[in-house]
């Protein structure tokens, strides 16, 4: 196992530790960035996920209570109005429904992107800048 050293130490150290401990904490460090990259990518999408279901869900609640309200409702109608006109307001209102839905729905999944895991790549840019400051601090 590798010891951890100050600044001052690893000057001292021959360039093959130097290389050694560089690539063993380089390799820790990549997998720990693929660790959160698929920590939030799962995230995300089980948010999109959710978004779908509503969307599955405003397509299937159209397709159910057309069928099966619709007759109820504008058979309820005609008792005040003629058929046609109990139809279209159904159909007006079952419409209204399915477009409260889908927004709903299209929120969920917008909420979700982009699915670029944003925190892993913010935090490899980090890592970058710090690596570029540890090999400029080590040629003075």
């Amino acid at each position: 196992m590798q010891q951890s050293h100050n600044g001052d130490d690893l000057r001292d150290l021959p360039i093959g530790d130097l290389l050694k401990q560089l690539a063993a904490e380089t390799s820790e460090l990549v997998r720990k960035e693929i660790e959160l990259a698929k920590a939030e990518t799962a995230e995300k999408g089980k948010r999109a996920g959710v978004g779908l279901g509503m969307f599955g869900g405003a397509g299937l609640l159209g397709l159910l209570a057309s069928g099966a309200l619709t007759a109820c409702f504008v058979l309820a109608l005609d008792e005040v109005m003629p058929a046609w006109l109990a139809a279209l307001i159904v159909a007006a209102v079952y419409g209204a429904i399915a477009a409260v839905l889908a927004l709903k729905g299209k929120d969920k999944v917008q909420e979700a992107a982009p699915p670029a895991p944003e925190q892993t790549i913010e935090t490899v840019k980090e890592d970058v800048a710090w690596a570029k400051t540890q090999i400029a601090s080590g040629r003075k």
